[in-house]
């Protein structure tokens, strides 16, 4: 595992989660996974989170919402929205917020895997407090 590599997954469906981490954790990095973003908020894994990969569309705070607010307080790591329900007011909006990536549920593993290592190669990814 790489110290300071740390990619938080928050999506409410169990299944993409579980997938998403596995698929981190086979590229040497330490996932963890979230079921919302206010499980998110209410961690210790803010600080340290190299990218986070968050879901567009969940109940209660939604993952455009959840990173406006990262950025409102200064504590926003590289992100990668994905979404089932692609819209492109929502995508424009994900990439003027500086979304390293919006990707369509399905979408290839080795795209995510690209934008993981772009992400923390970012001077914000590097995860470090």
């Amino acid at each position: 595992m790489t110290i300071g590599k740390i990619i938080s997954v928050i999506d409410d469906d169990e299944n993409v989660r579980i997938a998403i981490e596995g698929l981190i954790k086979s590229l040497g990095l330490e996932a963890r996974g979230f079921n919302s973003a206010r499980q998110y908020l209410n961690s210790e894994s803010i600080e340290a989170t190299a990218c986070l990969i968050t879901d567009v569309q969940m109940a209660g705070l939604n993952g455009l919402d959840l990173y406006a607010r990262l950025l409102a307080e200064g504590r926003a790591p590289p992100v990668v929205f994905i979404t089932a329900f692609p819209d492109e007011r929502i995508e424009a909006r994900a990439r003027r917020m500086g979304a390293i990536e919006f990707l369509s549920k399905p979408f290839d593993a080795q795209r995510l895997v690209e934008c993981i290592h772009r992400a923390i190669a970012l001077p914000g990814g590097s995860g470090a407090t």
